[in-house]
């Protein structure tokens, strides 16, 4: 039960509805000053009604992110600890659909909004919620999805993601790795993976601001194509292949991989890219792949994945509305069986889920260490939402429910793979 008088009592016990559960996981303090809850659980702050009449209208992982984002709910200190005792009660994990409220839950919710006088017109989402329209993976949509996230300013990612201008997952050798050593140990890991030489052409599918291209061409020699469907990536990796003196090595391309027609190429590399493409879109992603390929040579397929189970992407949450329009994640099982349906051959696979952890927490780290640059570079409710998508992500790979997985395949035909993986461990 939770304890407490004022605005917060009556918050909490809207919240243990909208979480269903008897006992709240966090303790809340109110716009008036009251404070309910646990005493020695994770403070959450409520500082407007407008936060509980966000969540009349979308209860649950939505209504609350809208709030977080606009400000009108915040947390005092560390984000972790409230938003991991948030998702223990069931009904918040990231990007998958949770259980509807019943008919009694909805009339308890409206019936606590009444006494807090709340009620009223559902508040307009923050102007960071995205809509992307068209036919879903049309060449136009997918295009407006991308933008909307990487096209939000290549100074505001510098402060995030620094000098590395990696977005994926790092590779770790210990916790206390620097986070733009263990960038350069994955850039690294997928050249030696892909068997890289000079003289190889590698395809770099979603190559983001260049660096995985400019690794290659610099340490193994290869003339790259890298295309994103970014233009403020594509610019600024065009602008650091010139200032390497790669531009007639490195060449980057605003387009969709579906467009690319001067293959084959001996390497290539997707590193966070088949989160866009669609689940229904996969089998084609992969039958794409595999014909821009020389015969034996080699695909590395770097993705997030369910790991805790079947589960249901929900369309409607954050992630879905804030982050990634579009995206969607399937299990190692089904991305494995998608590439060997295009005729590819499984080498090797590599899950690097803790590593997924560690690199998130330190874009989160870099995130509040720069906030006020940050909130200049883009906006408040952008930093926010980048805040909160990364740190919930952090806790979802620690807790098993996200994985992330490199999967080595290579096209049958040409040279034979290797005996043992002896070339990349």
């Amino acid at each position: 039960m939770t304890q407490g008088s004022g605005a917060a009592a009556r918050i909490a016990a809207a919240l243990s509805i909208v979480l269903g559960v008897e006992r709240l996981p966090v303790r809340l303090r109110a716009w008036d000053g009251s404070e309910a809850g646990p005493p020695d659980a994770p403070l959450v702050v409520v500082r407007s009604r407008r936060a509980l009449r966000r969540l009349v209208w979308a209860p649950g992982e939505l209504g609350l992110a809208r709030a977080y984002v606009a400000g009108e709910l915040d947390v005092d200190g560390d984000l972790y600890a409230p938003f991991a005792a948030l998702s223990s009660a069931g009904r918040l994990t990231p990007g998958t659909e949770s259980a509807p409220l019943t008919p009694a839950e909805r009339l308890a919710l409206l019936r606590t909004a009444v006494r807090l006088g709340v009620l009223g017109p559902p508040p307009p989402p923050p102007a960071e919620e995205v809509q992307v329209r068209g036919r879903r993976h049309s060449k136009a949509r997918d295009a407006a999805a991308v933008s909307s996230h990487y096209d939000v300013g290549n100074d505001f990612y510098r402060l995030v993601l620094g000098p590395s201008m990696v977005y994926s997952c790092a590779v770790w050798a210990a916790p206390d790795t620097d986070l733009d050593a263990a960038q350069d140990a994955k850039l690294d890991l997928v050249c030696r993976k892909l068997g890289l030489a000079a003289g190889m052409r590698l395809l770099d599918v979603g190559c983001g601001w260049g660096s995985l291209a400019l690794h290659a061409a610099t340490h193994y020699g290869v003339d790259v194509v890298g295309v994103t469907l970014s233009n403020q990536q594509a610019n600024l990796a065009r602008k650091r292949m010139a200032e390497a003196g790669l531009t007639e090595r490195v060449d980057i391309r605003v387009q969709d991989y579906r467009d690319i027609d001067d293959g084959p190429f001996d390497a290539i590399a997707s590193v966070g890219m088949a989160e866009h493409v669609g689940v229904a879109e996969l089998p084609g992603y992969a039958a794409r792949l595999h014909d821009l390929l020389r015969p034996g040579g080699r695909l590395l397929n770097h993705a997030i994945a369910w790991s805790g189970g079947p589960v249901t992407w929900d369309d409607d949450g954050f992630i879905a509305r804030y982050v990634f329009p579009d995206g969607e994640l399937v299990g190692l099982a089904r991305m494995v069986g998608f590439l060997e349906g295009a005729g590819l051959e499984v080498l090797d696979v590599e899950a690097l889920r803790r590593h997924y952890a560690l690199t998130l927490r330190a874009w989160v780290r870099r995130l509040e260490e720069h906030w006020d640059d940050a909130v200049a570079a883009t906006s408040e409710g952008r930093a926010r939402v980048w805040r909160l998508y990364m740190a919930a992500s952090a806790l979802a790979f620690e807790a098993g429910v996200l994985g992330v997985n490199q999967v080595l395949v290579q096209r049958p035909g040409g040279d034979p793979p290797p005996l043992r993986r002896t070339d990349w461990v």
